[in-house]
């Protein structure tokens, strides 16, 4: 869970249980077989019955370009739970080489792959905005086409956290229900905001 969030330790480790909760439910309704990469061992989602594998060593290019190699893959971050599954389907049936799903914030919520190259991510600056354009542009100057599915946005700061609260999936919901403290928590820090920027 990012940083940027400015939640407590606990709290920010549930919420983020409900959000991988949120996509791998919605990544089920898709129809395609699932695998659940974490950065180590957890007993977390027990629900989920499908493999799970650890991400190797490296940045975040390093760790899909792992995941590349097992096959040709769709990879969804934990970070947009609200993602429609019409979305991750359309990116699916997109026919080139590689498919990414954008950001609204520079970056992506999901990229699709079907002949990786180990120079795909040459250069990305990952958690910046960026990481969009610099993959794209890496992605083709390695020979590959490259597509585009639909915008979205990914929850990496308090305001589109507050976003998501809007209209929050199933276990996001669930996790509000039994922490109204959040909500008190993102008021009090949206008026301190507004304060200093009206100081």
């Amino acid at each position: 869970m990012k940083t940027r969030l400015g939640l407590p330790g606990g709290i920010a480790a549930e919420l983020h249980t409900a959000f991988v909760r949120d996509t791998l439910e919605m990544a089920s309704a898709l129809g395609h077989p699932l695998e659940l990469h974490t950065d180590q061992p957890c007993a977390a989602w027990p629900e989920f019955g499908g493999p799970r594998r650890l991400q190797v060593e490296g940045d975040l290019g390093a760790r899909m370009l792992a995941a590349f190699a097992r096959g040709p893959a769709l990879i969804l971050g934990g970070d947009a739970p609200g993602l429609p599954a019409s979305h991750a389907a359309s990116l699916l049936e997109r026919p080139e080489d590689v498919a990414i799903g954008p950001a609204e914030d520079g970056g992506y919520w999901g990229i699709l792959c079907r002949r990786p190259r180990p120079e795909m991510f040459a250069g990305v600056e990952w958690s910046t905005e960026r990481a969009l354009a610099q993959t794209a542009a890496s992605a083709r100057a390695a020979g590959l086409s490259v597509g585009f599915g639909e915008r979205w946005f990914d929850v990496d700061d308090r305001a589109s956290l507050r976003r998501l609260f809007d209209s929050p999936p199933r276990h996001t919901a669930e996790f509000l229900s039994r922490r109204q403290d959040v909500l008190h928590l993102l008021s009090d820090a949206h008026h301190a905001e507004a304060g200093r920027s009206g100081a």
